[in-house]
């Protein structure tokens, strides 16, 4: 069985699994933390023209142009990035989730 990039570690899967179960607007924000710690640690994805014309939703996330180059940034980083993003991912998600039950 073909793993996903994300089965590999058990931490990132986690992390993934949560944004794929939250709202889009926590999506969003899930996205905007791992583009910026991504691009803070020197990940680049390109940006070419073909891009725009060849945008095909095959994934789950494809569906939300911001969380799918988010998930771009995040499959290219290094393992352990992948694993540094999780776990602030994990951690803001339980923040998210604590502040709903508090209203």
């Amino acid at each position: 069985m073909k793993k996903r990039w994300y089965d590999k570690d058990a931490t990132v899967s986690l992390a993934v699994s949560l944004i794929k179960n939250t709202s889009p607007q926590i999506q969003n924000n899930c996205a905007e933390l791992i583009i910026s710690k991504a691009q803070d640690m020197g990940v680049t994805v390109e940006h070419g023209i073909m891009d725009a014309f060849g945008y095909v939703m095959l994934r789950w996330y494809d569906s939300n142009e911001k969380l799918s180059m988010a998930f771009e940034y995040f499959k290219k980083s290094d393992d352990d990035l992948k694993k540094e993003i999780a776990i602030d991912i994990i951690a803001f998600l339980e923040k998210a989730e604590t502040k709903d039950e508090v209203l």
